[in-house]
């Protein structure tokens, strides 16, 4: 394998960086720079990532990491490498699990704790109302007049493909985690601005060289899934492209023929009326010439120019 460190967009690479016990201090400093002040995560534990409803016939949720910090707020942390129909509406039903769980027996006063919904997106939604240099989005229910209506339920999507900065562009430590997700698979050493304790930490959690046989194979199997399901992601939207672009070109040409059918009739329906005003002028011009009419008053009456009524007399 050439690649010194995982590709971290792998269910494999994923998981190992942030949904294992020993690195839960990776995944905490990364929600951190996430969270608002009164939500920050001092510890978490990692809770099961198979959630059922409360009955059989209950659609199954399966997440990518599932966890809660010490107050007992709830964290979906998943990690979405195609697009998918109704991913929002997926989300939204998503974060019903972590609230019903909430749910005591006897008398409660519904109280809940907050849930957050994170997702890495390996995609840039298709809405061109959004801005498309902006990769990270917050969303929280708000009333008509813009003003948060309740703030314990928040998502948060971050369009991974619309981050670029470079390395000297690094503004904050957030940052620096999405320039590390980004680029990790193609480092061959430790950039200088990544060169500090959680990040070398997740440098080692991430080499290939340090990972058992089992690991390797494991990791080898979602590598070839991941590639395997690029490839036709990237099969397809050049299908689409090529199917589109024959479609406009067709429709293009035809609406071509047609507008300039259309031209052309115009053209020669306004060049018959042109060339019939003229002969009907050329006419009543010389019966007037034959009636000893002058130049000047043959003109006055036409409209006809000096030398029109001098070949008119020829």
């Amino acid at each position: 394998m050439k690649a010194k460190y995982i590709n971290p967009f792998t269910d494999f690479g994923f998981k190992k960086l942030f949904g294992e016990e020993v690195n839960k201090d990776l995944l905490i400093d990364f929600l951190n720079g996430l969270l608002p002040a009164k939500h920050q995560i001092k510890d978490l534990f990692y809770k099961r990532t198979e959630n059922l409803g409360s009955t059989e016939l209950d659609r199954k949720a399966i997440f990518d990491i599932y966890c809660e910090s010490q107050n007992g707020d709830k964290f979906i942390v998943e990690l979405q490498k195609a697009k998918q129909n109704f991913f929002k509406d997926r989300a939204v039903f998503y974060s019903t699990f972590p609230i019903r769980e909430q749910a005591e027996r006897g008398n409660w006063n519904f109280e809940l704790s907050a849930v957050y919904c994170v997702g890495i997106l390996d995609f840039v939604f298709d809405d061109s109302s959004r801005n498309p240099h902006k990769y990270l989005e917050r969303v929280q229910l708000r009333n008509d007049e813009g003003a948060v209506f309740y703030d314990k339920l928040t998502f948060i999507f971050i369009e991974m493909p619309k981050f670029n900065k470079p390395e000297d562009r690094l503004e904050t430590h957030f940052d620096k985690w999405l320039y590390f997700i980004k680029n990790l698979e193609d480092f061959d050493h430790i950039p200088k601005r990544l060169r500090d304790r959680i990040f070398e930490k997740a440098f080692r959690s991430a080499e290939i060289a340090r990972f058992n046989p089992a690991q390797i194979d494991a990791y080898e199997q979602s590598l070839k899934y991941y590639r395997d399901m690029k490839n036709v992601i990237d099969t397809a939207e050049e299908e689409g492209f090529e199917r589109g672009l024959e479609r406009g070109l067709q429709q293009g040409l035809q609406e071509g023929l047609q507008q300039g059918l259309q031209q052309g009739l115009q053209q020669g329906l306004q060049q018959g009326l042109q060339e019939g005003d003229l002969h009907a002028r050329a006419i009543i011009a010389r019966n007037a010439l034959e009636q000893g009419f002058t130049d000047d008053m043959v003109a006055a009456l036409t409209g006809l120019s000096p030398d029109q009524i001098a070949s008119l007399k020829k």
